[in-house]
């Protein structure tokens, strides 16, 4: 009974703080996270030390503490950046949509054609901006070349994404991995929240701070 008694007391004493570690791990779950990126396959669009801000609602509405989805809230699009779990590579990863669903994809020396029309691209020799859908965003193309530079048509299945990465070398994503289930993905990521440079024993880098994402 005493220890009843002081579980009791200790709740009512901390029911504020309870309520509201309970709020954050719901909202975490199901609207929005946030995650480290420990790599450097989304350069320098993402880098390494990067803390991105994910919207977990941008597809679809899961019921809180599982991946059961409540309803659709949105569907992919070309230029998306998206987390998702990947059971092929068996870890969390973070790649940039490039074909949806239908779409014939293929990529010759790093440019994508997709349904049959090469992307616009401006580039120098260590970087390239590459347009999807009117949207530009800068690539990273830091030597050695990637053995998968280039790769013959292929079409997207229904319910399934292709992604790369921006550091278009040094990437692994759907060449490797092959098609994204869609039920895999967590969230399309929107922006840098902040950003700690492990080079630098973890010096925050205010510039990139609250950055949105092309």
């Amino acid at each position: 009974m005493m220890i009843k008694g002081k579980l009791s007391s200790l709740f009512k004493e901390n029911k504020q703080l309870l309520l509201f570690i309970v709020l954050m791990f719901t909202f975490r779950s199901s609207f929005a996270d946030w995650y480290d990126v420990p790599t450097g396959s989304m350069k320098p669009t993402i880098v390494e030390g990067d803390r991105i801000l994910v919207n977990k609602m941008a597809y679809r509405l899961d019921i809180p503490f599982t991946d059961i989805a409540l309803l659709e809230t949105g569907k992919p699009q070309r230029g998306d950046i998206v987390v998702f779990n990947s059971t092929a590579a068996d870890n969390r990863l973070v790649k940039r949509v490039v074909g949806i669903p239908g779409d014939v994809v293929s990529l010759d020396n790093n440019q994508l054609i997709i349904n049959g029309k090469r992307l616009d691209y401006s580039s120098t020799q260590t970087a390239m901006t590459e347009t999807i859908d009117g949207n530009a965003h800068a690539m990273q193309l830091t030597p050695p070349r990637a053995e998968r530079h280039s790769f013959a048509p292929v079409t997207v299945p229904e319910g399934h994404l292709l992604v790369l990465g921006d550091n278009r070398n040094h990437s692994a994503d759907s060449r490797y991995y092959g098609f994204v289930p869609q039920t895999e993905l967590l969230g399309r990521a929107s922006r840098v929240l902040f950003s700690l440079n492990p080079e630098e024993y973890y010096l925050p880098r205010t510039e990139r701070f609250f950055t949105a994402m092309r």
